[in-house]
């Protein structure tokens, strides 16, 4: 009879728990689950809980689960288990996370975000992962209101929370998510917990320039897109550069996914599929898909057609000895100009100069690029190149020279690194014109450009220069230093030797060829402007010998010497 009372007890308790249980308590619990988290070993790194916030797949949780993770599960109230497909958002400083769950079926249980914030002292309810042994919830209080992002709440509750509860969803009386519950600190930690807004985490997001955000980086989970196109294409470029081949391939699949009528997203996977290709029938096929298919859905055609000109010019630049198929440089002619003819854009004038260029068509060439000069396109860069064409059609150095000024004349002074390269080519011109003064003063000019970092052979030019200036210190001083830099170079040797001969230096131009023949005694050259210099002191018998040295190691150079030392006078 007692055992019949006790009974009845426990099954009239039971009763009045499932009467008081608020009715949507056993659907919305369905939306918590457990996430366990894997290491780049695939080691399980951390372990704890979530829920869904949306039928597809969106979930919030813990940043803290996620540092250090390189794949990530969840298990849902029944058991199965579902990958993690990609991080959408993060705030390590309120620890929260937001994620995009590959899910196998069309809908997952999920819980609908609280409108408004529960005010203080209203009731509020945890829901714990349902496969715990313990109560289906756990009811307390809300203690406290403070603002997060000025929208946002941050809440202190009078509420028990364990370990296993963090990240938890905590609901209203109405059944509606208010915040995701966070590890009680400081004192009171047996009836105190935190919980932060729940709609915070739903407004962290992917943005354009996430890539360089040091919480993301620190999780090697895939990232969802941002969600408008411009965003995405920003992203797309970060990416490509911080990721490997095959990720970087999975995020342009995301794109092409989520915007299936951008061309720009085939044109890219046409260029990664383009680099990462052996060349094989079955790679190319699949550019060239990507490639028709962007001009498909384009709504602007001529920027595909300067895309694909630019892929196949630069694929057969690369692919000399055999390109792919009719891929070719008239191939990459025709796409460009079917993209002037839409729209005559000085960017794809220069590439249709730079396709011309490349097949030696320099009239061609050069009419193109003296378009984009007289365009907002022209820079020093354009004109350099249009001295580069006039150069290979043959114009006089003057010419060349002339074009080399305008480009130089684009820039003010102090010069800085941007324009060295122009100076060094204007320099050599210069030479070739018989201005080594005007020469000696651009190498001057280069060295100040790049602040003084340069080598052995820019002072070996310069000397050059010096010396058809008549500047003979100044072509002792560069040989000297050109000879420091890289001490095993026969010819910077050779050369300093001549210039002391040239100043009268003859016993110090010996000396530094014996150091020459030192270094390689088979060294002919040596020999022969030993010989020169022994001449210049009369020592005519030596001078002899030294000449017959150099001709025994093959200087041909040496044989009119020969002969005029041994003619009759």
């Amino acid at each position: 009879m007692k055992k019949k009372i006790l009974l009845l007890f426990a099954i009239s308790l039971v009763a009045q728990w499932v009467f008081s249980q608020p009715k949507w308590v056993d659907k919305a619990k369905r939306a918590v689950f457990s996430i366990v988290t894997y290491d780049k070993d695939d080691k399980m790194l951390n372990s704890g809980n979530g829920f869904f916030v949306s039928e597809d797949g969106v979930a919030l949780s813990d940043y803290s689960l996620f540092k250090g993770a390189r794949r990530a599960v969840i298990i849902n109230y029944e058991g199965k288990e579902m990958s993690v497909d990609a991080i959408m958002g993060a705030d390590d400083m309120y620890d929260v996370i937001k994620f995009k769950v590959g899910i196998t079926e069309k809908k997952v249980s999920a819980l609908v975000l609280a409108s408004s914030a529960p005010i203080v002292g209203s009731e509020i309810y945890l829901l714990p992962y349902p496969t715990q042994k313990s109560r289906t919830y756990t009811a307390g209080k809300v203690k406290a209101v403070d603002k997060v992002a000025e929208n946002y709440s941050y809440y202190t509750l009078d509420m028990k929370l364990e370990d296993k509860m963090v990240s938890c969803p905590l609901m209203t009386m109405e059944g509606n998510v208010f915040g995701l519950a966070q590890k009680a600190s400081g004192q009171d930690t047996a009836s105190i917990c935190y919980a932060v807004d729940a709609n915070y985490v739903m407004a962290q997001k992917i943005a354009a320039l996430s890539y360089n955000d040091m919480a993301l980086k620190d999780i090697g989970i895939k990232k969802a897109l941002p969600e408008t196109e411009e965003e995405a294409l920003i992203f797309l470029y970060m990416a490509s550069s911080q990721l490997s081949s095959e990720k970087y391939m999975e995020v342009l699949e995301d794109f092409i996914r989520q915007y299936p009528n951008s061309s720009d997203g085939y044109l890219r996977r046409a260029s990664q599929r383009l680099f990462t290709s052996e060349d094989d029938e079955a790679s190319m096929k699949l550019v060239i898909e990507d490639m028709d298919q962007a001009l498909k859905v384009a709504a602007q055609k001529d920027d595909v057609f300067y895309s694909r000109a630019k892929m196949i010019y630069n694929y057969v630049l690369s692919h000399s000895e055999k390109s792919y198929g009719d891929w070719s440089f008239d191939k990459a002619l025709d796409e460009i100009r079917q993209a002037i003819a839409i729209q005559p854009l000085p960017v794809y004038v220069q590439t249709e100069g730079d396709i011309l260029y490349a097949k030696t068509d320099y009239a061609g060439a050069l009419q193109a690029y003296e378009k984009v000069n007289q365009s907002e396109l022209g820079s020093a860069a354009t004109l350099f190149t249009t001295a580069k064409i006039k150069e290979a059609m043959g114009a006089s150095p003057e010419e060349v020279l002339a074009v080399i000024d305008s480009c130089v004349a684009r820039f003010s002074k102090p010069y800085t690194q941007e324009v060295a390269p122009y100076l060094l080519e204007r320099a050599q011109v210069l030479m070739e014109v018989g201005k080594a003064r005007n020469a000696v003063l651009d190498y001057d000019a280069y060295y100040d450009a790049v602040k003084g970092n340069v080598n052995d052979v820019f002072y070996y030019y310069r000397e050059q220069a010096a010396l058809k200036a008549r500047q003979y210190q100044r072509a002792l001083d560069d040989l000297a230093k050109a000879i420091e830099l890289n001490p095993k170079n026969l010819t910077y040797r050779a050369e300093l030797a001549v210039v002391n001969i040239r100043v009268g230096r003859n016993e110090e131009a010996v000396k530094i060829l014996k150091e020459a023949l030192e270094i390689d005694p088979q060294y002919a050259e040596a020999y022969r402007l030993i010989g020169i210099a022994q001449i210049q002191m009369k020592q005519k018998d030596a001078a002899c010998e030294s000449f017959a040295k150099a001709k025994d190691l093959g200087d041909s150079n040496v044989d009119a010497l020969i002969e005029k030392m041994t003619s009759p006078e």
